[in-house]
Order: structure tokens, then sequence, then C-alpha cells
């Protein structure tokens, strides 16, 4: 009997087996054609704004040094409000330079009266000496007398000048129209001369702004300005938190030389300035207008997968996909440029594309064209 039973569950076993295998069998079937939408690759000439990350900075900006020794006795601005052109900011002991300036300005007074003593009595021993009455000793000594008070006069002068010259410097005048910051120095403060920031001034309108462009953009950039064609539309700027700057700007300065470490060249715009939005310092982003009036190709952007770094879009050949790497250009809304990959009146799939893989068999349907 227990022969009898081993015997009868290898029957089992083996038939089970068998039954597999023809269901197995049967089950396998030809994969299943994966339905796809479609769309023919067609040339355009496609108009959009290239991106440029950029800083804004301004046109003139000065940092106020102490030109002169002592404390400050006056603060004559509001921080952060706009200056105008000669408006007393700071003031340091004048006091001492105005004392210094009255004592040059009299030794000069005292020297300029030296030399007119000097010259006449030079002047009164060469008659003299003339009329054989005095020693040519004594006249050439009074010759000598009035060329020294001459040079004190000269050296007075040069005092005067430099006490004039610390007084000026005694008051911080704004050098131009702009808006002053944070001063750095308060009250009674201690400065020394051309060591201590007092502040910094900068103009506030129009405003610049400055970006990189590489060594091939930038030809694009030099014959800007010969074309007729360029429009306030040009270049855009758009502000942190993506808020759009109303006014559009103007091609201002293109550097004079390229970076040779980076292979990049400075660009700078001007944008008007009237609500003072724009602030020195701030990032931004620079959009300029790309209409080359070349045909580039276009595709939809969702037919365009990105994979670890790298785009690829499902070609259709003979009812097959093959995914095709591609090389992307300016995304336009809801179209790419592609650059390289592609060739015009090639099929790519457009729909359906999350179940495709290389060599998968498709069933095509050709794209919905929106109705106008």
């Amino acid at each position: 009997m227990k022969r009898l039973s081993i015997l009868f569950f290898g029957i089992f076993l083996i038939g089970l087996s068998s039954c597999g295998k023809k269901a197995a069998t049967e089950g396998a079937k030809p994969d299943a054609a994966i339905p796809v939408t479609v769309q023919v690759v067609q040339e355009g000439d496609p108009i959009y704004y290239d991106n440029f990350p950029g800083t804004i900075v301004a046109l003139n900006e000065v940092t106020l040094l102490a030109q002169v020794n002592g404390y400050v006795t006056g603060i004559f601005f509001k921080e952060g409000e706009i200056v105008k052109k000669g408006q007393k900011l700071y003031e340091i002991d004048r006091i001492r330079y105005q004392a210094a300036y009255d004592q040059a300005l009299a030794s000069l007074r005292i020297s300029e009266a030296n030399v007119e003593k000097a010259q006449r009595d030079a002047d009164r021993y060469n008659r003299l000496l003339k009329q054989d009455a005095v020693a040519r000793q004594i006249a050439e000594n009074a010759e000598t007398d009035l060329r020294n008070a001459q040079l004190q006069v000269t050296s007075a002068q040069a005092n005067l000048t430099t006490a004039r010259t610390n007084l000026s410097y005694s008051v911080i005048l704004a050098p131009f129209t702009g808006t002053i910051g944070i001063s750095q120095v308060k009250m009674g403060a201690l400065v020394n001369q051309g060591q201590t920031l007092l502040n910094t001034i900068s103009s506030d309108n129009p405003m610049a702004v400055d970006f990189e462009v590489d060594e091939k953009t930038m030809v694009r950039f030099y014959n800007l300005p010969k074309q007729k064609t360029t429009s306030d539309s040009t270049f855009r700027l758009i502000l942190p938190g993506g808020i759009k700057y109303d006014t559009p700007g103007q091609l201002s300065v293109i550097d004079r030389a390229v970076n040779p470490q980076t292979g990049t060249i400075r660009i700078r715009l001007q944008f008007p300035n009237t609500e003072h939005l724009l602030r020195t310092g701030m990032s931004s982003t620079v959009q300029v207008l790309n209409k080359s009036g070349k045909r580039q190709l276009l595709v939809p952007s969702k037919s365009v997968i990105e994979q670890m770094g790298e785009y690829f879009v499902y070609v259709i050949k003979d009812n097959k996909a093959e995914q095709r790497k591609v090389s992307l250009g300016a995304v336009l809304q809801d179209q790419t440029i592609i650059t390289t990959g592609l060739n015009a009146g090639e099929q790519i799939a457009v729909e359906g594309i999350q179940k495709l893989k290389n060599e998968a068999p498709v069933q095509t349907q050709p794209a919905k064209t929106a109705s106008r």
C-alpha cells in the first residue's frame, strides 16, 4: 500500500506539471499594441525670451570717506532719503580748521606786507647806489631781503591753500543727487583721514542691470544696435518673487573684454526707476527677446521625457516606438524647441507615452487639433 501511494502521488505531480505548462503555453500571447497619440514634427519661427540671471546696480555710486581728522560735529540728513547734489551731509570739527585757515590767511597778509617793505627798501638803496651814497653791499642785501620776502609769500599762499582745503573737507557735501545709506558714524565719533567710512550714496534713477552671456551669445548683442526692429519689448525685467517690472529697458554697455576664466562678457541694461522699486544689489531675471528668424523644430512639451538629466522623445516608425535622445532649446509655454535629435516630418508620440518603452508596438492616432 505504501508503494502504491507513492506511485499515485508521483502520477499526480506529473499531471499537475503538465497542466501548468499547458496553461502557460495557452496564456502566452504577443505584446498588445499600446495606443498613443502622434504628431508630426514641424518647423516654426518662434518668438520667445531668453532668461539670464542679473544683478541691479547703480549707474553712479560713491563711498564717503573722512578727508580730515577730528570729531563728527554735525549730521544733516535722514538715512535712506534722497539727497540733492551739494547738500550738506557731515561736519567734522570745523572750528579748528576755521582757526587754521584764519591763521594761514593772517600769515599771508604779513608776508605780503613784508614784501612791500622789502620792495621799498630795495628801491631806495638802488637809487642811493646810483648816487654813490650807499655801499653796494647794503643794496645787495636789500635785494636779498626782497627775494626772501617774496618766497615767504609763496609759502604762506601754500599754507593758506592747505588750510582752505582742510576747511572745505571738514564739511562733506553730496557729490550728486541720489539715495544715501545708513550712516557708519554717529555724532561725536572720531574719524581718521582717508580711513573712516562715513556713508555711501548711489544714484537711483535710472538704474542698471548687469548680466553675463557666453562668447557665442555676445555676437547677438553686438548686432542689436544695428537692428532697426529693436523695440521697447526687447529687454524685460523680472524681480524677485516673479514680479514683472512694467517698464522695459535699453542696452547701455557691452563690457570691453571677455572674462578668460568664465568665457563670458558682461552686458549692462538701463531701466527707468521713477517709483524707486529697483535697489542696488537686488537679484533679478533679465528677459531678452529672441527673434532670430531661423526655422526651428517645435514639439509639444508633454512629449519630452526627462531621465537622469537627459531628454528623450518617442519616435514612431513602422508602428513601433523608438526612444530618441534630444537636446532642448527654449521652452515656450506648451511647446519646446528641439535643437538636435529630430528631423522635420518625423512622427512622435504625444499622449500615452507613460507605458512606452523602446521597440514597443503601438497603435497610433493623430493628435487633435485645437479648434480656432
